[in-house]
């Protein structure tokens, strides 16, 4: 099996505003928040925030990578809900914990249900998040 139940995996990232800058413009997201620093000063946050597609894009990356490096991975539905803002220039903890995983013969694999959080150095979850994704020998 390529997916166990209560199996966890984690990665650690270093964000820096150069990084949220040009992934926000990459994908359009023109909102200063994520840009100008004078600007975000000026908000609730007191500086740059790194946007949510951004930090949600970075724990879907992670269960892209995990497993891939047994088989092959086809993601199927996530979810996610932000608590705090995850700020541009801080390290966050990257976690996912296998909740179930139940074989598929019509989609030839195994359905993995996940539960993650993005933690930031705090310690405080900033983003919970639930999916569920395909594991297979190979696409």
């Amino acid at each position: 099996m390529l997916a166990h139940p209560h199996e966890r995996f984690s990665s650690a990232i270093a964000l820096t505003p150069k990084i949220v800058h040009d992934y926000a413009l990459a994908v359009g997201d023109t909102n200063p928040v994520h840009h100008d620093p004078d600007f975000a000063a000026t908000t609730r946050y007191g500086r740059l925030i790194a946007s949510g597609a951004h930090t949600a894009a970075l724990l879907f990356a992670l269960t892209a990578s995990h497993f891939s490096s047994k088989g092959s991975v086809v993601g199927l539905e996530f979810w996610v809900g932000y608590r705090r803002p995850i700020f541009a220039d801080e390290t966050i903890q990257l976690e996912w914990l296998v909740r179930k995983v139940t074989p598929n013969a019509k989609l030839g694999g195994h359905v993995v249900e996940l539960r993650g959080r993005i933690r930031g150095m705090d310690g405080k979850t900033a983003m919970g998040a639930t999916g569920r994704v395909l594991v297979t020998e190979r696409l």
